[in-house]
């Protein structure tokens, strides 16, 4: 099993910086695409930005130009780099990773519990 755990959250006023991180650990075998998403009450959970294996990205166009997530393969961990914060980013932010927690086992989706991002002056 993996278990991915996520950190940076806060209290933030409009136009600052947060920095998100999320750390895997467990049974892992490997990785593939990570990536962050939102989630207000009431609404749908939204995708925020994704990266792969190489590094490649891409991001919702909410957040383009404003955040910017990064991978560390060695530790099993992303990050999300937040600028320019607005109230719409105000959310619950959990981390993803899709990946196997070993060379015969399936494919499998997992979720962090979210860290709470509040945007407000």
């Amino acid at each position: 099993q993996v278990q991915l755990v996520e950190s940076g959250g806060g209290l933030v006023q409009p136009g600052g910086s947060l920095r998100l991180s999320c750390a895997a650990s467990g049974s892992i075998f490997r990785l593939d695409d990570m990536g962050w998403y939102r989630q207000n009450p009431g609404e749908q959970r939204e995708l925020v930005a994704v990266i792969n294996r190489d590094g490649i990205t891409n991001y919702a166009d909410s957040v383009r130009g404003r955040f910017t997530i990064s991978r560390d393969n060695a530790k099993n961990s992303i990050y999300l780099q937040m600028r320019s914060l607005i109230p719409e980013d105000t959310a619950v932010y959990y981390c993803n990773a899709e990946g196997r927690s070993g060379y015969y086992a399936s494919p499998m989706r997992y979720w962090g519990h979210g860290t709470q991002v509040t945007v407000s002056s």
